[in-house]
């Protein structure tokens, strides 16, 4: 009789504890649970002020000797003419530089018949007046350079931008939550979450015949840059 008294028992206090434990964590669930998230983005549209260009120059001789002081003359040159353009020293950055033989193959044997060095050279500008931009097209290709990748627009000082439209971007948002929590008859209770994330990518211009610019004052728009900000908010609901 004691041993099926105790059973009983246990079974009451075990169903007990179920049932005291399911609506809890249904509650919690359901608390964790009543939220609202949204995202907003804010742009602001700037005129760019400067003007990133790689410039390369790319030497090819039969002595490696030869074709480096070719390439280090050309190289010289290219960085006196810039900064007679008014683009200063710490603007023209080294970006790349290879040393590499160039074997030439006989068609028909397949056997190397000469062998010559190439050098490449490439070098980082930033022109910050824009205004002067196709002259120094012109000029560092007189001065020698046979090769510009392209030319990025960007803005030197961003963070004014930057924070207006992250401001946005967070207005957007809080927006858009408070006209959802209208439209679904319930209130916005605390802040939970904020995120904020950049999405601006500088305006690329590229020259799409590719290799340096042939000609004189070469028609370069810099356009304009629209900066962007991402936000995401999420709201307890009341």
């Amino acid at each position: 009789m004691n041993k099926k008294i105790r059973l009983i028992l246990v079974s009451l206090v075990t169903m007990g504890i179920l049932a005291a434990c399911s609506p809890t964590a249904s509650s919690d669930n359901a608390q964790i649970n009543r939220s609202i998230n949204v995202s907003g983005t804010g742009r602001v549209t700037v005129v760019p002020d400067i003007a990133k260009i790689n410039i390369g120059v790319r030497t090819e001789t039969e002595a490696v000797t030869d074709a480096l002081d070719e390439n280090s003359a050309k190289a010289n040159m290219i960085s006196e003419v810039l900064q007679d353009l008014g683009v200063a020293e710490e603007d023209i950055q080294t970006s790349n530089f290879n040393v590499y033989p160039s074997d030439q193959y006989n068609p028909m044997t397949g056997q190397i018949e000469g062998r010559t060095y190439v050098v490449e050279n490439t070098v980082n500008v930033t022109v910050r007046d824009l205004t002067t931009l196709g002259d120094v097209l012109s000029a560092v290709v007189d001065a020698g350079a046979n090769s510009i990748y392209g030319i990025t627009f960007n803005v030197d000082d961003r963070e004014e931008a930057v924070a207006e439209a992250r401001k946005l971007a967070i207005e957007d948002a809080q927006a858009k939550a408070e006209a959802i929590a209208e439209e679904a008859g319930v209130e916005l209770g605390e802040l939970i979450t904020i995120n904020v994330s950049s999405g601006s990518t500088p305006f690329p211009y590229y020259d799409t015949r590719g290799g340096a610019y042939a000609e004189a004052d070469a028609p370069i728009a810099a356009g304009t840059l629209t900066i962007t900000m991402q936000c995401n908010l999420s709201y307890e609901i009341n």
